[in-house]
């Protein structure tokens, strides 16, 4: 289907998945939407509409492939509603000399809360204790005892605008952060290691939040994991993509591993059955810029890079 309020001179925006509702509604209001996600013929729809397609919207998790960047011959630019855009074949849209956006710094900070609040809730078992409560156990004696955060040391993989935020509330905390990254980063002061491996053999507490796609696929590996040890935890605010996920749950079966907070998986929204079963494992539904006032953000950011980009007028946060 598309917008119900069109003009000629609309640019027609394709949206592959919808965000937030005052963003949609501005979106309406300024150009000639095409909605893939409600259609209930999305290929008999862009074979309809192919040749009218200036923008598409879309989601670091939804994507958008080559092929139907292939298709598309007038498409000028991909708004990815989220920071990471793996999702999105940037090397195809390059190619084409399609413009890409993301929205970053706008999630940085309420991510990087996220990763402290599974540290807390992983170390100090809040959401055991939470089932512990509710299902009576209390009646029958105390509850064991939690680990302490103060003093931990805390190995960021990624030391981007996320990370840089983790390590500012992790020293709050008075915990001890040092960071892995592709490249040391000479405005960062702190320890730096080359590798995750060796970030992991020193840290108690090791968290990822490193950009998702094919360059960190299955970074944290059986080595990682080991590294880390059987008095480590593992906390993913990233990609689940970053995780060899059977690895980590094989290690946390056989105690090889302490325990997890984690965010994001493999097959979302699918989750291994043995990881539903573990007290030692905190699992939240990829949600850690999941507030209304982050999401209304970010959403923004996404109406007014293609508002920018329509208009002749630099991006404000391009990728590509």
């Amino acid at each position: 289907m598309t917008s119900a309020t069109t003009t000629d001179e609309q640019p027609s925006v394709l949206v592959v998945w919808p965000i937030r509702p005052n963003a949609m509604a501005q979106l309406e209001q300024e150009f000639r939407l095409v909605h893939l996600s409600s259609s209930p013929d999305p290929e008999a729809l862009i074979e309809a509409e192919s040749g009218d397609i200036r923008g598409i919207v879309s989601t670091g998790e939804r994507g958008v492939s080559a092929a139907l960047i292939d298709r598309l011959p007038r498409l000028e630019i991909v708004a990815c509603f989220g920071v990471g855009y793996d999702g999105i074949d940037v090397g195809a849209c390059r190619q084409r000399d399609v413009r890409v956006t993301n929205t970053p710094d706008v999630l940085s900070k309420e991510v990087a809360d996220m990763g402290i609040g599974l540290i807390l809730m992983t170390l100090r078992r809040l959401a055991e204790a939470d089932r512990f409560v509710r299902r009576g156990a209390w009646l029958e004696g105390a509850m064991p005892m939690g680990t302490c955060v103060t003093g931990k040391k805390l190995g960021i993989v990624g030391m981007g605008r996320i990370g840089q935020e983790l390590a500012k509330r992790a020293q709050a905390l008075e915990m001890i952060p040092a960071y892995h990254n592709r490249n040391r980063r000479p405005d960062v002061d702190l320890p730096y290691f080359a590798t995750p491996v060796e970030l992991a053999r020193w840290a108690d507490v090791l968290v990822l939040a490193c950009p998702g796609g094919p360059a960190t696929h299955h970074l944290v590996n059986e080595s990682v994991i080991e590294a880390l040890g059987p008095q480590g935890w593992l906390v993913n605010i990233s990609r689940g993509s970053v995780v060899d996920e059977p690895a980590l749950v094989k290690a946390l079966e056989e105690g090889r591993i302490r325990g997890a907070g984690l965010d994001v998986f493999a097959d979302e929204p699918r989750v291994p059955e043995a990881l539903l079963k573990m007290e030692n494992v905190v699992l939240t539904p990829h949600h850690a810029s999941a507030t209304d006032e982050t999401r209304d953000a970010m959403a923004q950011l996404v109406v007014d890079n293609l508002r920018a980009h329509f208009a002749g007028r630099p991006l404000l946060t391009a990728v590509a």
